[in-house]
């Protein structure tokens, strides 16, 4: 499977109940516990049991999507927003404190994506009566620190905070970030 995970016992109990056992490393359970209750519909039972050491499974596959990186320090606007709808999911909410190298969502096309998050709407004195119609933004994903875990690259980290978890670039600097992703793309 995926999360190097191998069966070694199935018990159907009868009545929709079945025990199964897997041997699977620690490092495939980041993230899974979510996905089990979602598989389950939250009738499932998880428990874990340290089995002992064993050889490296292999590698588990990372997320397939970039992040969406906020440039600068501001505050999350809804018209910035409403720009990124249809570049990926946000994690944060409008009116969040944001600072650059900050990920604020996870873009659907594999590489990252640097932008303005704060950015306002020029305002005019001109006004057209459709212009400014009421558009319901979709509520921001919100992640656990499980998931936070799991949802990383090797160039990210995760600030956990007594009032919020935050997921941010290594490198904060966004030259620094270009020159060293090129570095790893032309060294490989």
């Amino acid at each position: 499977s995926e999360r190097k995970g191998r069966m070694t016992n199935l018990v159907n109990h009868g009545y929709g109940r079945v025990s199964m056992d897997f041997v699977i490393p620690s490092r495939g359970l980041i993230g899974f516990r979510s996905q089990f209750l979602t598989d389950t519909r939250g009738a499932g039972i998880m428990n874990k049991l340290f089995d002992g050491y064993s050889p490296w499974f292999g590698p588990i596959p990372q997320r397939n999507s970039g992040a969406m990186v906020a440039d600068r320090k501001g505050r999350v606007t809804t018209y910035a927003c409403l720009g990124m709808v249809d570049r990926g999911e946000l994690f944060v909410e409008v009116g969040t404190e944001v600072y650059d190298g900050m990920i604020i969502g996870e873009r659907n096309r594999t590489e990252d994506l640097t932008l303005n998050i704060t950015r306002e709407k020029k305002l005019t004195n001109m006004r057209a009566a459709a212009s400014d119609s009421t558009v319901v933004l979709r509520p921001p994903k919100h992640l656990s620190l499980d998931q936070s875990i799991e949802f990383i690259a090797e160039d990210e980290l995760v600030e956990v905070t007594p009032l919020s978890i935050r997921l941010r670039k290594m490198e904060l600097d966004p030259h620094k970030r270009l020159a060293a992703s090129r570095k790893a793309k032309y060294s490989s």
